[in-house]
C-alpha cells in the first residue's frame, strides 16, 4: 500500500450499490444503518474496497455484523485499519469491549478474529441454517 491513500469513513447513501455487493438488505434498513453511522467504508485511492457493518446488541453492546475487504486487497493489513478505526471511535464514546462472531464451520474467519486479538467467549448451537452453530468473540480495550 506504499504511496496509496487509505481512508475510512462512514457510509453514505451514494455507497448503497457498493454495500449491496456483499450484503443485500431492504433500502429502508440499509439507509437507516447509514443514517445511524453503523457502516464504515474503507477506500484506497478513492475506490471503495472494504466495508464494516456493526450494531449495538440490546442498544448498548457493540457487535460487528460484517467485515469485508475485496479479495485483491486482502492480506495487506487493511482489516487492521478498518477495525482500528471502529475501535478508536468506540473507545472515544466510552466503550471498552467489542463483540463479533463466525459460523462454527468457518475456520478462516475464526482465525482472523484470533489474529485481530479477539478471544472466543461462547457458542450458540443450531443458530444458522442447517443447524450450524455460531462462535462468539470478544475483544477488550
Amino acid at each position: 500500500m506504499d504511496g496509496s491513500i487509505v481512508v475510512v469513513r462512514s457510509a453514505a447513501p451514494e455507497d448503497v450499490a457498493f454495500l449491496q455487493q456483499k450484503r443485500v438488505l431492504s433500502p429502508e434498513i440499509l439507509l437507516r444503518k447509514i443514517s445511524q453511522d453503523e457502516i464504515l467504508i474503507l477506500s484506497v485511492d478513492g475506490d471503495p474496497i472494504g466495508q464494516l457493518w456493526f450494531a449495538f446488541l440490546w442498544s448498548e453492546i457493540p457487535f460487528i455484523d460484517l467485515i469485508y475487504i475485496k479479495e485483491d486487497y486482502q492480506n495487506q493489513g487493511l482489516s487492521h485499519v478498518l477495525l482500528g478505526h471502529l475501535e478508536d471511535d468506540l473507545h472515544e464514546r466510552g466503550y471498552t469491549v467489542l463483540y463479533s462472531s463466525s459460523q462454527m464451520d468457518e475456520p478462516a474467519p475464526q482465525a482472523w478474529h484470533r489474529h485481530m486479538g479477539f478471544t472466543e467467549c461462547g457458542v450458540i448451537n443450531c443458530l444458522n441454517e442447517g443447524g450450524i452453530g455460531e462462535v462468539f468473540f470478544r475483544k477488550s480495550r
